[in-house]
């Protein structure tokens, strides 16, 4: 591992430099998306009934600003329950997207890894291939050894570079897509509960 580290030239310290953040930060999201923390089961009626009893206190509407995304989309539509419909809808979707905003965390840098990735690799082969220039030029093309480090670096940088960018750019998708299907469920339970106060019947709701 140490050969190819070094048989790819001052490029290749970049590119490890790029795994260990796409790594980092795809470990860090496993963990942070994950749907029990973000949606914790049964809350929605766990607040319905504390509303219902009269219990939702300041202090229960602030512990529920400040904890998981769900909790903070219900907590914006509770904050504004004496405005109408459309009101509320209109606070639900700001308080989704700043939900989807720390969602997003760091996924930005991670499509960026995805992108320069092989950029750097291509810088690589380039750098590779102008020793190798260099080397005909200096000694023609009679010596292999002497061309054979030009054309390592060029394959070598090339394929970490390809390495590194074709995991970045899955896990950047599948995260993305894993948001958007998120943010569709919270705001989905956050209108059932707008839809329980505003039906006809709000005692026989339950959700």
């Amino acid at each position: 591992m140490l050969d190819l580290l070094i048989a790819g030239g001052w490029v290749m310290p970049l590119i490890v430099a790029c795994s260990v953040i796409a790594l980092t930060i795809t470990i860090e999201r496993y963990f942070a998306l994950d749907k029990g923390k973000i949606a914790p089961q049964h809350l929605l009626a766990t607040v319905w009934r504390d509303l219902k009893q009269g219990e939702l206190s300041a202090q229960k509407l602030k512990s529920l600003r400040d904890g998981s995304p769900l909790e903070a989309i219900l907590a914006a539509r509770l904050a504004n329950r004496g405005q109408g419909r459309d009101v509320m809808k209109e606070s639900i979707q700001e308080a989704a997207s700043h939900v989807v905003h720390d969602l997003e965390k760091y996924l930005n840098t991670l499509g960026t890894v995805a992108a320069i990735a092989p950029l750097l690799g291509l810088l690589g082969a380039v750098v590779g291939m102008i020793d190798v220039f260099n080397q005909i030029t200096s000694v023609g093309t009679g010596d292999a050894n002497a061309l054979a480090g030009g054309i390592s670096e060029a394959l070598i940088t090339t394929a970490a570079g390809l390495i590194v960018a074709i995991p970045a750019l899955v896990m950047h998708r599948y995260y993305t897509g894993m948001i958007d299907t998120i943010v569709v469920e919270l705001e989905r339970e956050a209108v059932k509960l707008v839809d329980a106060l505003h039906s006809s019947n709000n005692g026989d709701y339950t959700p």
